[in-house]
């Protein structure tokens, strides 16, 4: 098994989607209890998650906190379209605005805007002070359209990896 990312779901063995299944759903488990639930060794176990690891597949593990109990109650789409479709001007605007630990996730996307971003913030005024101190002052910026979340109705982290 050497999977790369750029493989298919198909190029995993039901062994490798069962231990991507489980490690999603609980990357805390020891390796005795993936090995128990995939049944598998320890040893095989063990040897599977670590080269899909070195592949590239798996890529960290994470705990997944809640952001309104750590203060980030606002969860806000920004909409940016730039000056002009340009390669280099989109990998500008995008390198800047990535070094933002506000900025959660970033898109280039294609229809009316040209970046997707998530931005977390502790209020409606501490995200007008990031536009203001950061997106207003990217590179190649045109316009910038915000929607604020009302609240969220579905957060999934796994992706929907068919069971073997």
């Amino acid at each position: 098994m050497t999977p790369t990312r750029q493989d298919c779901a198909l190029a995993f063995d039901s062994y490798e989607r069962h231990i991507l299944i489980e490690l999603q759903a609980n990357a805390r488990l020891t390796n005795q209890e993936l090995a128990e639930r995939v049944n598998l060794s320890p040893s095989a176990c063990w040897r599977r998650v670590k080269a899909l690891e070195d592949a590239g597949v798996i890529l960290r593990y994470v705990a997944i906190l809640d952001p309104r109990k750590v203060g980030f109650g606002e969860n806000v789409f920004a909409h940016i379209t730039l000056i002009r479709h340009s390669a280099t001007l989109a990998r500008e605007f995008t390198d800047e605005i990535s070094k933002h630990p506000e900025v959660m996730e970033c898109f280039n996307t294609t229809g009316d805007a040209d970046v997707l971003l998530r931005v977390v913030t502790p209020s409606v005024s501490a995200y007008d002070e990031f536009l203001e101190k950061t997106i207003f002052r990217a590179p190649g910026l045109a316009q910038v359209r915000s929607n604020f979340a009302l609240r969220q109705v579905k957060f999934e982290t796994a992706l929907p990896i068919a069971k073997p």
